[in-house]
């Protein structure tokens, strides 16, 4: 069978970003997934993916070709296939009443260390966004980003997680009791959220927060 440049190139993209499908890469292309389809029975790379994902990712255009050398065009050898990148979306987490911002739409990506990382977690399971509010200060501020872990679901009294209620999405410390479900706030001028049994199959747990980042201005 003939060696495939465009499969191989696809697999090393998606291992090395962390996307979840070929359908996600041909929307960061600006492409159909026909795209996709068209080049790999051609066999032939597209000289504007080389462009998007070096502008994008910083990609060295000779990796993306023939998985050869650094990976990116600024790393030095030996350390240039140790990140992922993980994507950030442009829903917001509410640390207040609630966020109606709720878009999965992904807005830039975020690089992780690969064997930190994968010692949280798998990759693919994982999403960056950003807060807003001050119910979770001073642990959590405005203008904070995190990592959730969307596989982390099970309760674990006293961690933090992203929380669906309806069409709203909240970040809180979580408590789960026999007959309610308990939302904290760090910040004890905010008061807790109590929703009683009937009420918890309204909720959806996005993801246990994993890490959080602040940039000072």
């Amino acid at each position: 069978m003939e060696y495939n440049r465009v499969d191989a190139l696809l697999k090393r993209v998606l291992d090395a970003t962390g996307m979840g499908s070929q359908s996600e890469l041909a929307r960061e292309l600006g492409i159909n997934r026909s795209g996709i389809t068209h080049a790999r029975n051609s066999n032939r790379i597209p000289d504007k993916w080389i462009v998007k994902l070096y502008r994008k990712f910083g990609f060295n255009p000779g990796w993306l070709e023939s998985g050869t050398g650094n990976m990116f065009v600024h790393a030095s050898s030996g350390s240039d296939r140790n990140f992922r990148f993980i994507p950030k979306v442009a829903a917001r987490l509410s640390a207040g009443t609630g966020s109606f911002e709720c878009s999965d739409d992904v807005t830039d990506y975020l690089s992780f260390e690969a064997g930190w990382l994968a010692s949280k977690g798998s990759a693919k399971d994982m999403v960056a966004m950003e807060v807003f509010g001050q119910s979770m200060e001073p642990v959590i501020r405005e203008g904070d980003i995190v990592l959730i872990d969307q596989s982390r679901k099970d309760i674990l009294a006293g961690a933090i997680y992203a929380v669906g209620i309806e069409d709203t999405i909240l970040i809180k410390r979580l408590e789960k009791h026999p007959d309610r479900l308990v939302l904290c706030s760090d910040n004890k001028d905010y008061d807790p959220i109590f929703l009683e049994k009937h009420d918890t199959e309204k909720v959806r747990i996005i993801g246990k927060v994993i890490w959080s980042c602040r940039e000072y201005r």
